[in-house]
């Protein structure tokens, strides 16, 4: 992949759900490019399909019609295998909800996409206390998740999203389950995360939170506006 691919090459999606017969227009014929490096927020209202974008966007869904090339892959055209190992390797999630198992140390749970993939537990150990030292939670890798406040549960995830080196981090309203304080911080690593080259893209409903990002995209009942 040449600097000028973008990472994200997303032409004419749509996505239509069927209930019992009535269609439903969640994307509506949508397009746009991502280059690697960028740090990009999607806003728009409840409802608006930027979680049905997410949900494609993390090669979770599929589209109905239309095109998605992640890093030079096309995602639609990949068996449930495959988008699995791509999820795992080539995408870093950090969702509202944290996703961190409760009873599990901070550790444990950053070294979990490493053990899916098959590296040696000693390797994983070492990269997931790197990752959490970065994140500032050194002095927390035994402390389970259900021990920690929100705002430190959000970065164990940040730190989760980072050990596989993915092409992408892909963050889902990463500060809405958090407090405004704890969440400036969240903010102030995913820059200094950009700054370092990762690839972000943010879906947000909060102007203030976008405004971190250095490109936002706009959607509003399915479309680009």
């Amino acid at each position: 992949m040449t600097k000028e691919t973008p990472i994200i090459s997303v032409k004419n999606l749509s996505k239509i759900y069927q209930t019992e017969g009535i269609e439903t227009i969640a994307l509506d014929n949508v397009s746009f490019k991502i280059n690697k490096g960028e740090f990009v927020a999607i806003m728009g209202p409840s409802g608006s399909g930027k979680s049905t974008l997410m949900h494609i966007l993390g090669a979770l869904d599929k589209s109905t019609t239309g095109e998605y090339i992640l890093g030079g892959t096309n995602i639609e055209k990949l068996d449930e295998e495959e988008l699995s190992d791509i999820r795992n390797q080539k995408i870093g999630f950090i969702f509202q909800a944290f996703n961190l198992l409760p009873r599990t140390t901070t550790l444990k749970n950053v070294m979990l996409p490493m053990l899916y993939a098959g590296i040696e537990k000693k390797e994983a150990e070492k990269t997931a206390t790197k990752y959490l030292t970065m994140v500032g939670l050194e002095n927390r890798l035994n402390h389970t998740s259900n021990q920690i406040s929100g705002g430190q549960q959000q970065r164990v995830a940040i730190a989760r999203s980072l050990v596989m080196n993915p092409d992408l981090l892909l963050a889902d309203e990463p500060t809405g389950n958090i407090a405004s304080a704890q969440a400036e911080e969240i903010m102030n690593i995913f820059t200094k995360l950009n700054k370092e080259g990762h690839t972000i893209v943010m879906i947000t409903h909060e102007p203030d939170i976008a405004l971190h990002a250095k490109r936002i995209i706009h959607i509003k009942d399915g479309k680009l506006v």
